[in-house]
């Protein structure tokens, strides 16, 4: 009788199968933690978009049929690894309609982005009540498709800074838009 007969007679060598057969599960799952957290950081499952609208570019404009309205250009980061393909944006605000693509004006329903790089899209934004507009901050969301498939995101943009009597006062991006492009329909003296 060998000593690998008296270990297994104590049940010692089922024991080592055992206590090697999770550890083996345990470095996989932490494996898998690991992938899908580089994969998540870079930007390959949910992309890191930041954007902004160019103030400088607005202007109101009322149609035949009395809509204001007003063009916006909205700056796209890639702050991921990995490139995508925005497919949408829209936003659920009060006083506010973003349209969607208009192809007869050359706008693009969908723009690549790749990684590390920007790209400025054009949209119309209608505003159908100036007083409607929230003060707390909203959210656009955006869909996109990336190489794992599509998906969307909300992201919020960033504060603006309206003329007031003690300097610039920050409001929220939406309202600081509402009001540059209302004050501009009734004065176009407005700074």
């Amino acid at each position: 009788m060998s000593s690998d007969d008296i270990w297994r007679q104590f049940g010692i060598a089922t024991w080592r199968a055992q206590r090697s057969r999770l550890s083996a599960m345990a470095a996989g799952g932490l494996t898998l933690v690991i992938v899908a957290a580089a994969l998540w950081g870079s930007g390959s499952i949910t992309p890191r978009v930041q954007w902004s609208l160019e103030a400088l570019f607005l202007r109101a404009e009322v149609d035949q049929n009395g809509v204001l309205s007003t063009p916006v250009y909205i700056e796209l980061e890639n702050e991921g690894m990995a490139s995508f393909v925005l497919t949408g944006i829209s936003a659920e605000i009060p006083g506010l309609r973003l349209l969607s693509a208009d192809q007869a004006k050359g706008e693009s329903s969908e723009v690549a982005v790749e990684s590390g790089n920007r790209q400025i899209m054009e949209r119309r934004i209608v505003i159908t009540d100036c007083a409607a507009v929230p003060h707390e901050p909203q959210p656009i969301r955006f869909t996109y498709r990336t190489w794992l498939g599509p998906g969307s995101v909300e992201v919020m943009g960033d504060s603006w800074g309206l003329p007031g009597l003690k300097g610039s006062v920050p409001v929220a991006w939406q309202r600081g838009l509402a009001a540059e492009v209302c004050n501009d329909a009734v004065s176009p003296d407005w700074p």
